[in-house]
Formats: structure tokens, C-alpha cells, sequence
């Protein structure tokens, strides 16, 4: 097992690089700079130019490549235009959380989809399947940004102003104004109610999807032999679900985790934007606006970089699900 993810990280780190590459020459193919987005009223031609000079802009573009490549395999990411700091002391202040967000959706929706799955192969044709099934679909066919938009609207303007409800959810930010002033249990509050509308966003479309996959998986498993066999011997029908079925019927559901981690982190970039979050998503789209390219360009190396790591433990918990399965 430790061979095989030394070499995943080894094979992981020219298709980050390939990754990166494609962005920064389509990102040097889009029309304009971020000496375009600089310029002011009043300021002469003479002192664009010599702005495009300082970053290097009037440099053919292969010379700026491996310029840029040499300096991120030594760990330097560049200057930030936009934010007048180092690129890297950016990401990391931001990684956090989008990392906090995206796994917090990833567990809610995979959780969900799992009990939902399970609950609809049990019950097989019953109404409560049916039923399920109708929201199910009706949540896998929905963009996320428009989900994004009905919840503020559903769960914050409307709560708040028109139905005065007292439990209500901030539609933007990340943080209350009194934060610091709480104490820690209200601090942790303060940051899931926040949580809760751009969560649902995420997790819901992902939940949709888990949960047809495993009531498909549950339903094959539980026509297996071995299950006709567990409650042959009199086992309890929970005994036989959760311990014998359900374990089986995990295995084509985390392969999903590799599948759903690239969705996710694109759809991060969107809901992000809808609520204001301050994570990695707002920071690329800011970046991309100003054409700070060091920025787009360290941004996407770690969106990347996040995205490969995800599928590595998606195959280390296939082993874990699965003993007879082996890494060599």
C-alpha cells in the first residue's frame, strides 16, 4: 500500500503540471492583461508599457512559461497583483475554507445518500421509495446555483422579513460581526449557521445522485447468496443490512468519491460566489476578472492538486471497504 501511494504521488505530480500548463496558456491567449484592468484615467501609454515590463508581460510567452514553471517547482508561486501579496500567503489563508465547505458538503451528501439509498432498497416499490425517488430526481436535475438562489431566498429573505421566523440563515459571508466577542460553543454556532445554505447547496444534487447509486448497489447485493444465507441462519433482518449487505454495497458508492470530487470543487467555485464565501472559489474568480495570472495560475494548481488527492483516498478507502483488495 505505501509503494502504491508513493507512486500515485509520483505519477500525480506531471499531471498537475500538465494541468497547469493548459490553463496559463489559455489564460495568455484571452484577450487583454491585468495592465488593461489597471489602467486609469490620465495614464499614458509610456507608463502602460512600462508597467507590462515589471511583470514581465512583454515577454514572449514560452520565456514566461518556463519562467513560471522554474518558480513553481522551487515552491514560488509568485506575486499577487491583485492583493499586493505573495501568492502562496493567499492560498493559504483561503485553502482552509474552501477544504471546511467542500468536506463538510462531501460528508453531509455522502451520508445521506447512503441512509436515503439504503432506506428506498428496503423498501423497495413502497411508497415511501416512490416518494423518495420524485425528490430525489427533482434535487439531480437542479443546477446548484440556482438551488443557491431559492435557498437565500427561502430560507433567509423570506424567513427573516416576510415570515419573521426565528430561525433564519445568513445569505452571504462567512462570519457574524460579533464573532470574536463570543464564546468558543457560540463561535462554533455562529460558523455553522453560516454553513448551512451554501452546505445544502453543495450537497444536496451530490445526495441525489449517491442515493440512486445505492439503491441500485443495496438492491444487487441483497439478491446475493450470501445474504439468503444470513437470514437463513436467523440473523436479525438489521444484522443482516447493516453488517453483511451494506458493507458490499458501499463498494460502487465510493467509487463515486473520486467521480464527485472534481464536481464538487467546480461547483464550490460557483456557490462560493452566490454566498460571498471567502474560500479559494471567490479567490479564483476575483483573480480571473483582474488577470492576475500568478494568482489564477497558483489557484488552479491547488484546485488540482486537491482534486487528485481525492481520488487517492477514494482508492485507499476501496481497500478499506474491501480486505480482499490489495495495492501492490
Amino acid at each position: 500500500m505505501v509503494k502504491y501511494l508513493l507512486y500515485r504521488l509520483v505519477a500525480a505530480v506531471p499531471l498537475v503540471l500538465g494541468i497547469s500548463t493548459i490553463i496559463f496558456f489559455v489564460m495568455s491567449a484571452a484577450p487583454g492583461d491585468m495592465v488593461d484592468i489597471m489602467i486609469r484615467p490620465g495614464m499614458t501609454a509610456e507608463v502602460a508599457e512600462q508597467l507590462r515590463a515589471n511583470h514581465g508581460l512583454g515577454q514572449p510567452i514560452v520565456v514566461r512559461y518556463v519562467r513560471w514553471m522554474v518558480d513553481t517547482l522551487r515552491g514560488d508561486f509568485g506575486y499577487s497583483v491583485l492583493h499586493g501579496r505573495p501568492v502562496l500567503d493567499i492560498i493559504r489563508s483561503h485553502l482552509p475554507r474552501t477544504l471546511i465547505l467542500s468536506l463538510t458538503a462531501l460528508a453531509v451528501a455522502f451520508f445521506s445518500g447512503i441512509v436515503l439509498g439504503t432506506i428506498q432498497a428496503i423498501r423497495q416499490y413502497s411508497w415511501l421509495d416512490s416518494g423518495l425517488s420524485v425528490v430525489l430526481l427533482f434535487f439531480y436535475s437542479m443546477p446548484s446555483f440556482w438551488l443557491a438562489y431559492m435557498l437565500i431566498l427561502t430560507f433567509s429573505l423570506f424567513a427573516r422579513n416576510v415570515w419573521e421566523w426565528p430561525m433564519w440563515f445568513p445569505a452571504a459571508g462567512m462570519l457574524g460581526t460579533d464573532h470574536e466577542g463570543l464564546s468558543f460553543v457560540a463561535r462554533v454556532a455562529d460558523r455553522m449557521r453560516f454553513m448551512v445554505l451554501p452546505t445544502l447547496s453543495l450537497s444536496l444534487v451530490l445526495t441525489a445522485g449517491i442515493a440512486r447509486y445505492m439503491r441500485g448497489s443495496m438492491l444487487e447485493v441483497v439478491r446475493q447468496d450470501f445474504v439468503r444465507t444470513a437470514r437463513a441462519k436467523g440473523l436479525p433482518e438489521r444484522a443482516v443490512v447493516f453488517k453483511h449487505a451494506l458493507r458490499n454495497a458501499l463498494l460502487p458508492v465510493i467509487t463515486l468519491l473520486g467521480l464527485y470530487i472534481p464536481v464538487l470543487f467546480s461547483g464550490t467555485v460557483i456557490i462560493e460566489k452566490v454566498f460571498a464565501w471567502p474560500g479559494m472559489g471567490t479567490l479564483l474568480i476575483q483573480a480571473i476578472e483582474a488577470r492576475d495570472y500568478m494568482l489564477v495560475m497558483g489557484a488552479s494548481f491547488f484546485f488540482a492538486l486537491m482534486v487528485i488527492v481525492g481520488n487517492l483516498i477514494a482508492d485507499v478507502l476501496y481497500a478499506v471497504v474491501d480486505p480482499r483488495i490489495r495495492y501492490e
